[in-house]
This record gives C-alpha cells, sequence and structure tokens, in this order.
C-alpha cells in the first residue's frame, strides 16, 4: 500500500494528537501514526493536567486552539487552582482526570476531524530525498509520502523498562520499543543521546485504610482550562473526587536502602538523566539522608475504577523491595498494586539543532516534537505539538512560520529555552523560567494569544469573538473604576468587615481595590443599582489588572526593550570567526546554536554581555 499527505505524524501521544488536529485544522491533509488507537494522549505517568507553570501552557495551548484543555475538562474529577495564597503570576491550574476517559475523548477528536486519516501501526524507517525527508515506511510494509512529517516519539525510541536488575526493551510496561529511526537520523548529523524517566507503583484503593489518610478537597468553585463557555465535568456533576496524603517513614527508608544495591540508578545499568525535578524514592534517599519522612499522595486514576496512582513514589528498586517498603507506610499496611513503579530511558534528539518553528536544521521537512526533544511533562509535549503542527501546516502552503516569543506565552518560552540552550537533563517548565511571568498569567492567555493564532486561520471565529467581546467588557470595566468614585458611607461599613481602614473621603473603586484585602467583586456590590454586574472572569482580569498595574506596566516596559534585540537579526550561517573580541567559548557557542536574533545570543549560557555589546557594534547598533 503507498498513499500521499501532506503532512505524516508519528506518535499518538499528547504531542502527536495537537500536532495532528492543528495541521489539519490548517486544513493540511494529514496522517497520524500511532501504535495503539486505544492510548490517544495516554497518561503513561500521573493522571493529571496542569501545575506550577504547566497550567499556564494548557491555558496558552486552548487560547491557540488545541484541544488537551477541552479534553481535560471533559474529564476532570478533581480541580485545584495552585498558589491562590501567592500573587496571581503564579496562579496555576490543575486537574485530576479520567485517564481512560481522556483517551477516549481524544480519539472522538480525532476521528472527527475530516481532514485526518488515523493508522495503527509502527514507524520502521524514514524515506529520504537527498537530504529532506519524504514519508514512512511502516512495519506491515506500508508506505505513506508526505511534504513535512512530525515525530513526537515519546519513551519509544529504543525505550528500555528496569525494575530492579530485570531490563526489557518497552516504550511503556507492555508496549513495544520503536528502533532504527534514531540510527537513520543521527547518519545524518542529527545528535542524540539518552535520558531516562519513571513512574510509581499503581496501588488498589479497596485495599488501602483511607480513615487513617489525610483528605486532599478539591476547590469548593472549581475552575476549568478552556476559555470556551463550556462548564467541566466536575462543574456538571457538582461533586469531585478525593486525594489522600500519606508519608514515607525510617522503616520505609530502611527496607527501600535493602535494595540499593540492585538499583538500576545506582548499578550504572542505566546511563540517561532523569529529571531532577521529579526524582525517584530512591534518589531522595541518597540526596536528603537527613530527611525521616517525605510526602505522597494518592490520586485517582479515574471514576469508576480502583486504580490509585501514588505520586512521589516513583522507583526503579526490585518488586519485593517496593512492595514490602509499602507495606510498612501507615494505611497501606494491606495494599494490592495493578503494577509496579519502572524506570525507562530512552532516545532523544539535541533540540538545539532545531529552528525556532521545531523544525530540523539539518534535515528539512522534520519537525520534532515533545520528549524526542528532552522535555519531560504531558503538558511540555502538548504545546511543543501544537506549535510543530502549525509550522508544518504552513511550511507546506508556502507561508512564514509561527513563533512565539518569551514575552508572549511561556510556551514561547519553553521553545526559546530548548533551541538556545538546549538541555542536559529532561526539561520542565517553571513559572521562575519566564522573565515576564506577570505577563503571562493563566487568566489572560486568551487576551496574549487568540488574536495571533486567528490571524493565521486556526482559532476559529467562535472563539476569537468570545476573546474580543470579553477584553471589551475589561476594558469597560477598568475605565469605569478608574473614573467612579465611593463615597465614605457607601464603602467604609465594606471596608470596616473585612478590617482595612476607613476613609475620610470619597474615592475611586481602582485606588479602594488596590488594598489586598478588598475584593473586587464584593466591592462592586455597593455601586448603586442599575450597573450590570460584570461576569466572574472580567471582574477576576479587572481585579488584577488594578492592583498589579505597576508590575505589569514595568514588564511592558521591559519586554519592549527586548524587542530592540529581537529585530536584530542575525543572518543564516553567519561566520562568528571574523567578529574580533568576541571570547572563543563565545565563539563555540554561537557556531554551535546557531542564534537568529541578538536577543536569542545574549541567552546562550557562555554568551557574555561584553560579547552582545561586540556584535551590536559589529552590526552597526
Amino acid at each position: 500500500m503507498e498513499k500521499s499527505y501532506d503532512i505524516i505524524v508519528i506518535g499518538g501521544g499528547h504531542a502527536g494528537c495537537e500536532a495532528a488536529m492543528a495541521a489539519a485544522n490548517l486544513g493540511r491533509s494529514v496522517l497520524l501514526i500511532s501504535m495503539d488507537m486505544l492510548g490517544f494522549a495516554k497518561m503513561s505517568c500521573n493522571p493529571a493536567i496542569g501545575g506550577i507553570a504547566k497550567g499556564q501552557i494548557v491555558k496558552e495551548i486552548d487560547a491557540l486552539g488545541g484541544y488537551t484543555g477541552i479534553v481535560t475538562d471533559a474529564t476532570t474529577l478533581q480541580f485545584r487552582m495552585l498558589n491562590k495564597s501567592k500573587g496571581p503570576a503564579m496562579w496555576s491550574p490543575r486537574a485530576q482526570c479520567d485517564k481512560i476517559q481522556f483517551s477516549l475523548t481524544w480519539r472522538k477528536i480525532l476521528e472527527s476531524c475530516c481532514k485526518l486519516d488515523i493508522y495503527e501501526d509502527l514507524a520502521a524507517s524514514f524515506l529520504f530525498e537527498n537530504s529532506k525527508i519524504c514519508g514512512v515506511r511502516t512495519n506491515t510494509g506500508a508506505i505513506f509520502k508526505c511534504q513535512a512529517l512530525i515525530l513526537t516519539a515519546g519513551t519509544f525510541l529504543g525505550g528500555k523498562i528496569f525494575i530492579g536488575r530485570n531490563v526489557f526493551a518497552g516504550g511503556r510496561i507492555g508496549e513495544k520499543p520503536s528502533t532504527g529511526l534514531t540510527e537513520q537520523l543521527a547518519e545524518r548529523g542529527v545528535n542524540t543521546g539518552r535520558m531516562k524517566t519513571g513512574t510509581p507503583p499503581r496501588i488498589d484503593i479497596s485495599s488501602v485504610d483511607v480513615s487513617r489518610l489525610a483528605v486532599q478537597f478539591g476547590d469548593e468553585d472549581p475552575d476549568r482550562f478552556s476559555f470556551l463557555p463550556v462548564l467541566s465535568s466536575v462543574q456538571k456533576e457538582g461533586r469531585q473526587m478525593n486525594c489522600y496524603i500519606l508519608h514515607t517513614n525510617e522503616k520505609v527508608h530502611d527496607v527501600l536502602r535493602s535494595g540499593f544495591k540492585d538499583s538500576p540508578l545506582f548499578t550504572g545499568i542505566i546511563h540517561g538523566k532523569g529529571p531532577r525535578y521529579c526524582p525517584s524514592i530512591e534518589d531522595k534517599l541518597r540526596v536528603f539522608p537527613e530527611n525521616n519522612a517525605h510526602q505522597l499522595f494518592l490520586e485517582p486514576e479515574g471514576r469508576w475504577t480502583n486504580e490509585y496512582y501514588l505520586q512521589g513514589f516513583s522507583s526503579s528498586l526490585p518488586l519485593d523491595t517496593q512492595i514490602d517498603a509499602l507495606h510498612c507506610i501507615e494505611g497501606l499496611e494491606n495494599v494490592r498494586i495493578f503494577r509496579p513503579a519502572y524506570a525507562v530511558e530512552y532516545d532523544y534528539f539535541d533540540p538545539s539543532q532545531l529552528n525556532p518553528t521545531l523544525e530540523s536544521r539539518l534535515v528539512e521537512n522534520l519537525f520534532l516534537a515533545g520528549q524526542v526533544n528532552g522535555t519531560t511533562g504531558y503538558e511540555e509535549a502538548a504545546a511543543q505539538g501544537l506549535i510543530a503542527g502549525i509550522n508544518a501546516a504552513l511550511k507546506v502552503s508556502g507561508k512564514d512560520g509561527f513563533v512565539l516569543g518569551r514575552d508572549d506565552s511561556y510556551i514561547g518560552v519553553l521553545i526559546d529555552d530548548l533551541i538556545t540552550k538546549g538541555v542536559d537533563e529532561p526539561y520542565r517548565m517553571f513559572t521562575s523560567r519566564a522573565e515576564y511571568r506577570v505577563l503571562l498569567r493563566q487568566d489572560n492567555a486568551d487576551e496574549r494569544l487568540t488574536a495571533k493564532s486567528h490571524s493565521i486561520g486556526l482559532a476559529s471565529e467562535e472563539r476569537y469573538s468570545i476573546t474580543m467581546r470579553k477584553y471589551e467588557q475589561v476594558s469597560a470595566l477598568t475605565e469605569f473604576c478608574d473614573h467612579n468614585n465611593l463615597t465614605v458611607s457607601q464603602v467604609n461599613p465594606y471596608l470596616e468587615s473585612v478590617g482595612s481602614a476607613l476613609l475620610s473621603e470619597s474615592k475611586k473603586i481602582s485606588e479602594i481595590a488596590l488594598r489586598p484585602e478588598v475584593d473586587l467583586v464584593e466591592l462592586l456590590k455597593i455601586v448603586p443599582r442599575g450597573t450590570e454586574t460584570p461576569d466572574k472572569k472580567v471582574i477576576e482580569s479587572v481585579e488584577i489588572t488594578l492592583k498589579y498595574r505597576g508590575y505589569i506596566d514595568r514588564e511592558k516596559h521591559m519586554a519592549e526593550k527586548l524587542h530592540k534585540l529581537e529585530d536584530l537579526r542575525i543572518p543564516d550561517d553567519f561566520d562568528f570567526d571574523k567578529v574580533s573580541g568576541l571570547t572563543i567559548e563565545c565563539r563555540q557557542k554561537l557556531k554551535r546554536y546557531g542564534p537568529k536574533t541578538i536577543a536569542q545570543a545574549s541567552r546562550i549560557s557562555g554568551v557574555s554581555p561584553a560579547d552582545i555589546s561586540v556584535l551590536l557594534v559589529y552590526f552597526g547598533r
């Protein structure tokens, strides 16, 4: 069998699903090749979406017209807005999801797309014309041609699974790895390496004494991820599932240490670098030997299953060691497991060899997204898949690429970090990586990105209209608060009730709203009748704007200064050796990473401010 498509996507994980839908929605014919049609966007590890900085990424995916937020809302079991005690730049939505329904919902979306075909098979080898990729041959002998190919193979490239000294091939437990693709790209100069990740055991909750565990509830008023006006599953049902908090102890630690002699992490069997911010339980004991206990979380994997995820207990220790240690945790004395914890090692490609569009600089028409770029996390993968899908479609259409800046989005920060700095461990997004995080809040992702996406034809007219209408209301309410006063008699009773200093004269609503203890929703209730009360989301945006206006204006000013460097482009294949005054390290790094702008060059480790000054002088600035 031989057939041609505009774009082929290899891999049906989070990156692959977003890539396929983005390219198809931009009008291109797309083939999605997946080894398992029951596992689209499978939650291989934690059955949750969002979290610190990751929640902002999902809101951005939604604002651009992606689907991860929509699927999350449709399958949410519990919703929590993290970091509410901090400023709004740190607020991060997180949802526990029904992992089976998550995959099935994605499958329904994929199968309903008329421009998208799905083929269940293993990609065996790439097809090339000179230096350009032009298709793929599958394990069953099918040949598919394309104008662009997006590789989103996750942990399946050369995947190996480790449980103690038991080592076997697999991208996930029970699933075959993919071989040969890495070698083909390495032959064409693509730098490859090995990374490692892991997952905890899955617990049978019916064997757990939950009465002895602390309960972690969801938010009383659960929010949602998508900016579209559709209620999430927990909002519809009016109930959420609970998570549970538990702890290890010294007895648990002693049992775990007894298995260190068989740990592939300590015996040198695993060579790949693991995620520093999500270490295995044995790594925690080695790095923090003074800690007598480590916090764990039991989280549901579905609404109608007994399977629970034990967050914080990732491990590659022998099976017996894992079970013996679990039996020493309070509440888990009689626990049964559905599946042991394990580590997986896999191939990845150096992301510094990518363009900002996520197209390879060495193999034309090849786009890479997800864990193959050295990242970790569903959210980071989905974001890369969305951008790769957009840019593959634009390239096939003969249009310019779609690139987001660091002041546009966390997605822009993610991709810029990957291509300018590379990775030496699995990359994970944090709010601290974004220098403009006051601008890049979870509440305003639609304001930042929907118009950009609509301009290239991805975000729908409906989504664009909803966004424009919302921010017209935000602007009107902000202006109302800036120009209308509340009298002493109107506002003092409320101020007294919240422990705020009383007024001696009338003040503008915006001035009163600056006080940290003042809630704008309550303040607007004091406004004389006849003024329509806006939507809750509108009020939230206005309140953030009023309370943090000074910080927002300062970051906008900083971003505008950076844009001057972003506008200073460096010619392709520029010879940095002819610039006298650059340090040797700077030359080496600039030649390796090939920055497109002076601003990109400034973010490369080893390039100093003095080096940037030399470049500015050279380019006449």
